[in-house]
């Protein structure tokens, strides 16, 4: 009698894209991201695909519409921006300078193009833009929370004070040219982070602002 065999289970492969299909996708996301700062997020996408150096299929075939990549957008903003926290938190010295290198990277990081998020009609509670929300806020957070422990940060300002401050001085007002105002944005969010040293030499209306204010507002 034959012995039975064991037949050996199948190994599946998971199937990794290829490299230049993730460059790709990264140069529609980076090419994405400057226009709808540029342009506002009603920008045509075959204006993007261009930029990005691609044909509207290769856009289309990683981003089926608009919302797709206004999200995509949106939650690499998110992501970039949570890093640069990550990377203060990892720094040691005076909590306030952490403070203040972050808000300077996160402005470079055009953290203005989560503006289309408000504006646009998508699902604001999709899972992946969730959870940049809830990563980046912690981690913001936790910078503001050291500077307030080392006695540094005024005691009533929100994560959403300092990131609607992030957003609103680095883009150009109306009828201003993106270029136009880089040089200034520095400067103007360093005369911000001044006014959030403690003491505080004055009371602030309202109360501290956090995300969820921003998301109602």
């Amino acid at each position: 009698m034959q012995a039975a065999t064991t037949a050996n289970p199948v190994q599946r492969r998971t199937t990794r894209p290829r490299a230049d299909a993730v460059r790709n996708r990264e140069r529609i996301v980076t090419a994405a991201r400057e226009m709808f700062v540029e342009h506002g997020p009603e920008v045509p996408l075959d204006e993007i695909a261009r930029r990005a150096g691609v044909g509207n299929a290769t856009l289309y075939r990683n981003f089926p519409d608009r919302d797709a990549l206004v999200r995509e957008v949106v939650c690499s903003v998110m992501d970039r921006t949570a890093r640069a926290a990550e990377q203060a938190l990892a720094e040691t010295g005076d909590a306030f300078d952490v403070l203040e290198r972050f808000v300077h990277t996160a402005a470079d990081e055009r953290i203005s193009a989560l503006c289309p998020m408000v504006s646009s009609t998508f699902d604001q509670h999709h899972p992946d833009l969730e959870a940049a929300r809830e990563r980046i806020e912690h981690l913001v957070q936790e910078v503001m929370d050291r500077a307030k422990e080392a006695g540094q940060l005024r005691s009533d300002v929100g994560v959403g004070d300092v990131m609607v401050a992030v957003a609103q001085l680095s883009r150009p007002p109306a009828g201003a040219g993106c270029g136009s105002i880089d040089r200034f944005v520095h400067r103007h969010l360093q005369l911000f982070l001044d006014g959030l040293r403690a003491p505080a030499r004055s009371s602030l209306p309202g109360t501290a602002a956090t995300m969820e204010d921003l998301r109602q507002a």
